[in-house]
């Protein structure tokens, strides 16, 4: 049986700037994740440094700028337990977080033209994606990740259409 997310006044407010971003406001989002960044600290809770870290990095247009958060969310995840985010979720498990972080983590080293770097991150998204489900999500990651494999082959650094974050301008 699932239940329903516990209360969490962090994860409220992580997901009320996710919303702004989502509405448009790329700026106001970017602030409010920051100032809970800062308050958050860089040895906070694991759960809210990744997730909060995960959404940062699709609110900036500038691609070392995103692949600093997706780092951030990386290493949050990787001292991040299933007690830990089971506590927001009894449905959740973080390896089922990977696959989606280590795309990020290709997409961004790619937009910077670090293809090795890249390669080796879609490796690693596709080691996990097992830990994905075979629904629109597990589709959307799995599209994703041969989209990212195929703009290393072709050394492409441009912004995919499917990616997330802001709009181009």
């Amino acid at each position: 049986m699932t239940t329903a997310p516990a209360e969490d006044p962090t994860m409220a407010e992580i997901t009320a700037a996710v919303s702004l971003g989502h509405t448009g406001d790329t700026a106001a989002a970017r602030t409010r994740l920051l100032e809970l960044w800062r308050r958050i600290g860089p040895v906070g809770d694991p759960f809210h440094r990744c997730v909060l870290a995960h959404y940062a990095a699709d609110l900036h247009d500038d691609p070392a700028e995103a692949l600093v958060w997706d780092v951030r969310a990386l290493d949050a995840a990787e001292v991040l337990t299933d007690d830990r985010v089971q506590r927001h979720h009894d449905a959740l498990r973080i390896a089922a977080f990977l696959p989606s972080l280590h795309l990020n983590l290709a997409d961004g080293f790619r937009r910077l033209g670090s293809f090795t770097a890249a390669a080796e991150h879609v490796s690693a998204a596709r080691r996990h994606e097992h830990t994905l489900g075979d629904d629109g999500y597990g589709t959307m990651i799995r599209r994703a990740v041969d989209e990212v494999a195929e703009a290393i082959d072709r050394r492409s650094t441009g912004k995919r259409a499917s990616a997330p974050g802001p709009a181009a301008r």
